[in-house]
């Protein structure tokens, strides 16, 4: 059977890019020898940020190449996602149109290297996505999902590692994780190198190995403020601070977009959460603006003010109107904001 001959690679996570990236070469080359099949094309980074201008008629030339001593070739493209645009796959989709047998492409949709540059990775354009089907090729998402998904992407993980995890070990992970997904393959890594194959692990066996607790969703912030609970509040705090690096004032900018929702929708004559999805000019699901209308209903109209003025106060803290470390200014915030929302909800009881 002939190989794929393309494979596109993406994902939102460098470091699982990574891992996908060694363990698909690892699968391609089998028992071969890498170095007589693999062709890499890296992207020059040198390139001034003003020229826009690389070509992918190099990745096409050497997909077109036929194999030397041996009877196949893999031709990896790094950085592909400076081909984000249709004219510029436009030679690639022409050439998938009558690939050569014997290569296979893969194309591994990283953001652009450059300094300056957007730094979101870019869609894959929809013409490449048409192409890499029509002639047999296969995408390979490497993102781990949310919610849910991620937290059962993470399971998955863990019960496919060497060594075994009993329930309190895989919950300790699950939890100190946190959306920090990238960080699992080193945890995996290192507690296999420690412990021998086949090793059944306990929460006090993994915990030393964990480090820093990982990133959280905001909503999980957000959650905890809402529902009183000032302890929980002050952990997804510090861990988007910590463990996702966010600063400050990334933290006030996703309080002050949850409340202002509410205060956007803090009127008697918004009745369902399809008229609060347009009054917040929401598109798709309307599950956001059903929370933010519950969460205005809960509070009302002088909580409300109140959330207001606390997170005004916090922006002109940040800005200099405390002599505060900027983390305390948040922290505060945060507990003023869990405690208010404990007594409201005590109040409606």
């Amino acid at each position: 059977m002939s190989p794929s001959p393309i494979i596109v690679l993406k994902g939102g996570d460098e470091v699982l890019m990574s891992a996908g990236l060694t363990d698909l070469i690892h699968e391609l080359v089998g028992t071969d020898d890498r170095a007589m099949l693999v062709e890499e094309l890296l992207i020059d980074t040198h390139v001034t940020p003003d020229d826009d201008g690389y070509d992918i008629g190099r990745l096409v030339d050497a997909a077109q190449t036929p194999p030397f001593l041996t009877d196949r070739r893999i031709i990896v493209s790094r950085h592909s996602g400076v081909f984000s645009t249709k004219e510029a796959v436009a030679p690639l989709v022409a050439y998938l149109s009558d690939p050569l047998e014997t290569n296979t492409v893969v194309l591994v949709w990283e953001k652009d290297p450059r300094p300056q540059r957007q730094p979101k990775i870019p869609a894959v354009p929809k013409s490449l996505l048409d192409a890499v089907t029509a002639s047999g090729g296969t995408v390979v998402d490497t993102s781990s999902g949310s919610g849910k998904a991620q937290e059962g992407w993470i399971v998955d993980q863990i019960r496919s590692s060497s060594v075994k995890f009993d329930a309190s070990a895989q919950k300790l992970v699950v939890d100190h994780i946190g959306s920090d997904v990238g960080r699992i393959p080193g945890i995996l890594t290192t507690l296999e190198g420690v412990f021998a194959p086949g090793s059944r692990l306990s929460a006090a066996d993994v915990e030393p190995f964990l480090g820093a607790a990982g990133d959280v969703a905001p909503w999980d912030l957000t959650d905890a403020i809402d529902n009183g609970d000032v302890s929980a509040a002050l952990d997804s705090l510090q861990r988007m601070l910590i463990g996702g690096e966010r600063h400050p004032i990334q933290v006030l900018a996703t309080l002050s977009s949850h409340y202002l929702r509410m205060a956007q929708l803090d009127s008697p004559d918004i009745r369902g959460e399809k008229m609060a999805a347009e009054v917040l000019g929401l598109k798709g699901s309307t599950f956001p603006a059903k929370k933010a209308l519950a969460g205005a209903q809960r509070l009302g109209s002088v909580r409300l003010e109140e959330f207001v003025a606390l997170l005004a106060q916090a922006d002109l803290d940040l800005h200099g109107a405390k002599n505060w470390p900027p983390p305390l200014v948040v922290e505060v915030l945060v507990a003023r904001l869990a405690g208010r929302s404990r007594a409201a909800r005590g109040s409606r009881r």
